[in-house]
């Protein structure tokens, strides 16, 4: 894996130099966009607005709009407008991660000490786990800036890029009909909870949609028809609750045996 940014970890008056590598990878299909009439592939082009010609990458710049004119900048500006940002994740604060909402989580990254940084970093890296804390951090990336929580595990530290909070919208906004739960139908949701409750495996988990897809498309190419599927969506009333309730533990119950 090649980094995508280098710098330090701020963590009081030490710097603990380190490399960002992206945590995750796509687990979708690589789908190219054909043209339907002979199936040329489509590509894209970076044109010149005014003279239709195509523009390469290193003549492309980047820039804002003051007074109907552009200022251009370059990652020398971006830097200058704030070197320490550009080149630290700043741990502000310490908190107890289930502090923190799931909402506001969005990347992950894994963080890997440079050769001088190394024992700063598991020194860092240790204290969290027996802390049981995470920081609180910011960085930037890609031009913007990030908050992040900064976490350890056993085998290495992990940034999780965070949401600011001014992007997640009020569920105020959506409209959720009131509606009275029945202490019996509640009874019932609660031992149907706990049957189905087991230990968390996130490997246990694959992407079967993928799976399914690709076996679709070598079945498509060795000239077969896929049978068309259909689902039906059944929207229950109220008085079948507990009735759908009881089937469900009584299910569970033979699945079991």
């Amino acid at each position: 894996m090649r980094p995508i940014w280098t710098g330090a970890i701020g963590f009081g008056l030490v710097n603990i130099p380190v490399k960002l590598y992206s945590a995750t990878q796509g687990s979708e299909l690589d789908l190219d966009m054909l043209d339907k009439k002979d199936l040329a592939n489509i590509r894209f082009k970076r044109v010149n607005e005014k003279t239709g010609k195509e523009v390469a990458w290193g003549n492309i710049v980047k820039g804002f709009m003051i007074n109907d004119k552009y200022v251009v900048l370059d990652d020398k500006d971006f830097e200058s407008a704030n070197a320490v940002k550009t080149k630290v994740i700043e741990i502000s604060d310490f908190v107890n991660e289930t502090e923190i909402n799931s909402i506001y989580y969005e990347n992950p990254y894994y963080l890997v000490p440079e050769k001088s940084g190394v024992r700063a970093y598991a020194l860092l890296k240790e204290a969290l786990l027996k802390t049981g804390k995470a920081g609180v951090s910011t960085f930037v990336l890609r031009n913007k800036e990030h908050l992040a929580i900064l976490r350890a595990t056993e085998d290495i530290m992990i940034l999780n890029q965070l949401r600011f909070h001014e992007e997640i919208r009020n569920p105020k906004e959506l409209e959720i009909g009131p509606s009275a739960v029945k202490p019996a139908e509640l009874k019932m949701a609660i031992s149907l909870i706990n049957q189905l409750t087991a230990k968390f495996n996130i490997s246990s988990y694959k992407d079967t949609y993928t799976q399914q897809l690709l076996k679709l498309i070598k079945a498509k190419a060795k000239g077969a028809k896929p049978a068309a599927a259909h689902m039906k969506v059944v929207h229950s009333k109220a008085k079948d609750l507990m009735g759908q309730l009881k089937a469900s533990l009584s299910a569970k119950t033979k699945k079991a045996s």
